[in-house]
């Protein structure tokens, strides 16, 4: 049965609060038998699991394919960014090597030295590259999928563990078919003999039905299928790991966005509840209770998640060669340097969004019980 917390947390924003009566009604009656507790020490450990969870991927492959590319690429990083796995024209990926996400430090992906290089022969390479650690692999090739690849996925199967196929760099198989047939070049038609050919040797070899296969491109992240790749990876997961990858993911479209603002609104109820109830210290210019190290804290994170922070504004401005003063001057949100309690203040005082407005229009069987609603409702109102 769903939790009060998890109910709270799966509230649609866009509807009508009314709908939601029966949730906000238990809210009442637990808060009236002095039950706040409850609901609050639930959200507290919902968030010490989601502070601890950790994702580990492996990104593996033979020599070449475009493993530290891609380890770059679902980071949002380019090849000289601080952080980023190198990359060459040979193989540049001689031991393990792990990359945490610049945000999310408990994202950690694993780029591995390819199948089959000199010291991992194929027979012993998931022992030496210490398989167990992995929650999933990705499994990167160039060209066509070979007896290494089938043999690596074989044995990833049989111990348990998903894998995910990717057939990178197929921009250039585009140009180049491009250049040497241009008459009867045909980008749809190149895309599926590609997608067919992978097909049909995984089928041959590894005994898949209908194995799906990720068309990309380092340099194109919005097409091909890296926004369905990132929406297949995190299907599989467990809550909080799904929860930590989604919120990780690059801001390659308004769709992946979206689903992280969905993602991160469901997150802050709980930040709301845990910062109205625990921790909570006088905020004298609101007369409220709130804990403004967890609610600047987790400001400070919002920015960096949705690249509004300092750093990825410079990052993107080099990107896309544009100042970064240009870039600032259309966000509508406030400068990260000015995330501070006077920030707070601001939020708390402004007007929450439908669900807020309804909760408050019930303030009065809180404060008739001897709640202080101004304690809990302001905290919310900063995640509107």
């Amino acid at each position: 049965m769903e939790s009060l917390v998890d109910q709270i947390s799966n509230f649609s924003w866009s509807t009508n609060p009314q709908k939601y009566y029966d949730v906000i009604k238990e809210i009442i009656e637990l808060f009236k038998d002095g039950g706040e507790d409850e609901i609050v020490s639930e959200a507290a450990e919902d968030l010490k699991a989601w502070e601890t969870t950790k994702l580990t991927i492996a990104v593996t492959g033979e020599a070449g394919a475009g493993k530290s590319s891609f380890t770059n690429n679902i980071r949002g990083l380019k090849p000289k960014d601080e952080g980023a796995a190198p990359i060459g024209l040979t193989e540049t990926t001689q031991e393990p090597g792990a990359y945490s996400h610049p945000n999310f430090p408990n994202v950690i992906f694993w780029d591995l030295p390819g199948t089959g290089t000199p010291g991992f022969p194929p027979e012993t390479y998931l022992e030496q590259v210490n398989f167990s650690r992995y929650d999933f692999f990705i499994i990167v090739c160039s060209k066509r999928f070979c007896s290494n690849d089938v043999h690596l996925a074989q044995k990833i199967q049989a111990m348990g563990k998903k894998f995910y196929l990717i057939r990178s760099k197929v921009d250039e198989d585009l140009i180049n078919r491009e250049r040497t047939d241009p008459e009867t070049y045909s980008k749809e038609e190149v895309l599926k003999e590609i997608r067919d050919d992978c097909e049909q040797y995984l089928e041959k070899h590894l005994g898949a039905s209908n194995p799906q296969i990720f068309l990309t491109s380092c340099w194109d992240l919005d097409k091909y299928d890296f926004p369905l790749l990132l929406k297949t990876l995190g299907k599989k997961l467990p809550s909080l790991k799904r929860l930590a990858f989604l919120l990780s993911l690059p801001n390659i479209s308004p769709e992946v966005i979206q689903k992280k603002k969905d993602a991160q609104k469901k997150l802050l109820w709980k930040i709301a509840l845990v910062s109205a109830f625990v921790n909570a210290v006088p905020f004298e210019a609101l007369k409220i209770c709130v804990d403004p190290v967890l609610l600047l804290k987790s400001l400070t994170g919002v920015y960096k998640q949705f690249g509004l922070d300092d750093s990825s504004l410079t990052q993107l401005a080099r990107q896309v060669q544009k100042p970064v003063e240009e870039l600032r001057a259309v966000i509508q949100s406030p400068p990260e340097k000015d995330i501070g309690s006077n920030l707070l203040v601001e939020l708390c005082a402004s007007e929450g969004g439908p669900i807020l407005s309804f909760v408050w229009s019930i303030k009065d069987h809180f404060v008739s019980e001897g709640l202080d609603a101004g304690s809990g409702q302001p905290a919310w109102n900063i995640w509107r």
